[in-house]
């Protein structure tokens, strides 16, 4: 796990510092919405799509250092990879329109969710067939699953993925949030998978880990780089595909919290506003904008939303510790 880490690192790093330029020269900057916070046109500009050297660091260590268990037979860490590989995809296509349209919106909303819907669905098949997913839902600090019928659950799984995936796109919203508040989201992975013996879904969750770390010294505010929905579809895609993999999709709740709160102050802004015919519950939704618009710079919003996120991750662990001992 650690050359795993090491490897994700070191690569994201040289990657960044070649990609970086690169993506300046072909002007791939990203257009800030108006309706954002009017500070945030000052960013117009900054290179975007830069998801692409943490994917690249994350799928280097996965083929170095989880070679020993492909040769054995076990792909479960490249499954996730590449499952997570196409939501990455699917923001990189939505990206490449943005910077080529000159515009914030890429692909629609339609076509986001089947593409979405879809890449779940073939992976969820994927790991039924490979006799690497149960229909059952373990419920953390109880200690029990509960068992579902097939359908209900690839029903079920599809909708979580789906949601999980677009809650981590919605929390990237200024320098360094999603991917700093992810760092302890990956390092509870790493833990499951010590403790658990879960070798190569540690390869993989130390990968995610060391990569982000590295992701995060080109965008710490002020950010040379954001991730774009290359990025984040990406980095959802990985927590989703790994809650799923331990086999305890609902720890999602805990482990996630940032992505959850950010999403549901989103909802919650919306249907206030319909409901009260334009007033707002919040300054601005997600909630990190509220907080800028309350006062609060980028980088106090981000130490804080990483503290619950780290305060959450230690919660799930002892709310799955009596997993650890069966």
């Amino acid at each position: 796990m650690i050359l795993s880490c090491v490897i994700a690192f070191a690569v994201t790093l040289i990657v960044g510092r070649m990609l970086i330029p690169a993506l300046r020269r072909l002007k791939a900057g990203q257009s800030i919405r108006e309706d954002g916070p009017t500070w945030h046109m000052s960013k117009q500009g900054t290179p975007t799509m830069g998801g692409l050297m943490f994917i690249i660091g994350i799928g280097a260590a996965v083929l170095i250092a989880g070679l020993r268990g492909m040769m054995m037979g076990s792909f479960v860490h490249l499954y996730v990879f590449v499952f997570a590989l196409v939501f990455g995809i699917i923001g990189y296509i939505d990206d490449y329109k943005k910077v080529t349209r000159h515009q914030n919106e890429g692909l629609t909303a339609l076509q986001k969710f089947v593409l979405q819907l879809a890449a779940a669905v073939a992976f969820l098949t994927l790991m039924r067939f490979e006799h690497l997913l149960t229909p059952n839902v373990y419920i953390p600090f109880l200690n029990v699953h509960i068992h579902l019928n097939w359908v209900v659950y690839l029903i079920f799984a599809a909708f979580v993925i789906v949601g999980t995936v677009n809650a981590v796109n919605i929390t990237d919203g200024i320098d360094g949030l999603v991917g700093s508040v992810s760092v302890p989201v990956a390092l509870f992975f790493v833990c499951c998978a010590f403790w658990w013996g879960y070798t190569q879904l540690g390869i993989f969750a130390a990968a995610m880990l060391g990569g982000l770390v590295a992701f995060l010294f080109y965008n710490f505010h002020p950010a040379k780089v954001f991730m774009g929905d290359t990025g984040s579809l990406f980095l959802g895609g990985c927590v989703a595909a790994m809650a799923f993999a331990y086999d305890m999709p609902l720890i999602l709740l805990l482990v996630g919290i940032i992505y959850v709160v950010e999403t549901l102050s989103d909802i919650i802004q919306v249907t206030y506003f319909k409901a009260t015919h334009g007033k707002r519950l919040f300054k601005m939704a997600p909630l990190h904008h509220h907080f800028e618009m309350c006062g609060w710079s980028e980088v106090k919003i981000v130490l804080v939303f990483t503290a619950v996120s780290t305060v959450f991750c230690a919660l799930a662990l002892l709310g799955v510790m009596d997993r650890f001992a069966v």
